[in-house]
């Protein structure tokens, strides 16, 4: 599909994933599907959820894999190669426990930071280079190093405030990368949103 844009939220499927901090690329995608109206459909070809949307004349897919976190490089990489998308026109959303609470950051590539889903990705498209956009979900100082717990966790009534927003932000960053480009995107979205919460850093 020639010309199209791309953006993958990588989350985990089924009921018991769907409010939990792990989810927060799926919840930007869905916002994003609901602003522009577009439909999902299940695609077992690609183990992915699907739309197309076409905001302001410029074709976009939405992806939502449903191979579970740690193998999401297998829905977008057959994604990219199907509908032949150049990684120029790629965004992935993630969840990032090394960002305060309601913090984002995009870059147009990098590391994986320890991200099994960005690590998933890399090893199936075989690159870095490709646009991301990190959510910062937080961790707390009794987390430690093992984050498995926090970040399958169910957000919280306190943390639901500032995850709303930062949901609602990270579409609209989506949505800048896709019409202005990712240097626009960075300089206007980059950094704390309203809410955030700076103490939940992450600790060594």
């Amino acid at each position: 599909m020639e010309g199209c844009y791309l953006i993958a939220g990588l989350g985990n499927p089924g009921a018991p994933y769907m409010r939990t901090r792990h989810n927060a690329g799926f919840m930007v995608v869905e916002e994003l599907a609901q602003r522009w109206g577009a439909s999902w459909r299940m695609e077992e070809r690609f183990k992915a959820r699907i739309c197309l949307a076409a905001p302001d004349g410029l074709r976009c897919l939405l992806c939502q894999p449903y191979t579970y976190m740690n193998n999401s490089g297998e829905a977008v990489s057959a994604v990219v190669r199907y509908y032949q998308i150049g990684l120029d026109r790629l965004l992935v959303v993630v969840d990032d426990a090394d960002l305060p609470l309601g913090e984002l950051r995009i870059r147009p590539k990098g590391g994986t930071g320890g991200h099994h889903g960005l690590e998933s990705v890399v090893q199936h498209l075989g690159t870095h280079d490709y646009a991301r956009l990190r959510m910062g979900i937080g961790r707390y100082p009794e987390t430690g190093r093992d984050i498995t717990n926090h970040v399958l966790g169910t957000i919280s009534p306190d943390e639901m405030p500032a995850f709303q927003g930062m949901v609602q932000r990270a579409a609209d960053a989506a949505t800048c990368w896709l019409k202005d480009g990712i240097k626009t995107a960075m300089n206007r979205f980059n950094g704390p949103g309203a809410g955030s919460v700076p103490e939940q850093r992450k600790t060594e």
